[in-house]
């Protein structure tokens, strides 16, 4: 009988030894994957929307003058006096951007 319960706490304490290393697993994974950035610039007033397209502009020159990989540029209306600008990127090439651009703000994205 002793026998029996000691067998059965060792395959639980096994259990619970696989378990936590798989859990172990799973942070490692996500904490050394890239995650991607959304970089925001905020444009507001009557002439929002210009501001913003041209600003686009300056984003996509920015991204072939410093040979950007994995991005994506692109414009949202919030509403008529406010739209913004914004480039998604993985984590790697976000100082560079962030330090010579200067975004009003950032956010991560799946």
């Amino acid at each position: 009988m002793l026998q029996k319960f000691l067998n059965k706490k060792e395959a639980s304490q096994k259990k619970k030894t696989a378990d936590n290393e798989l859990l172990l697993e799973n942070i490692t994974a996500k904490l050394t994957t890239e995650r991607n950035i959304k970089l925001i610039w905020d444009f507001r007033g009557p002439d929002a929307k210009k501001i913003a397209e041209h600003y686009l502009i300056h984003l996509d020159e920015f991204i072939v003058r410093e040979k950007l990989e994995n991005h994506k540029t692109g414009i949202e209306h919030v509403n008529d006096s406010y739209v913004i600008a914004y480039m998604t990127l993985s984590e790697k090439g976000m100082i560079l951007v962030r330090d010579s651009l200067k975004p009003h703000r950032g956010e991560y994205i799946d």
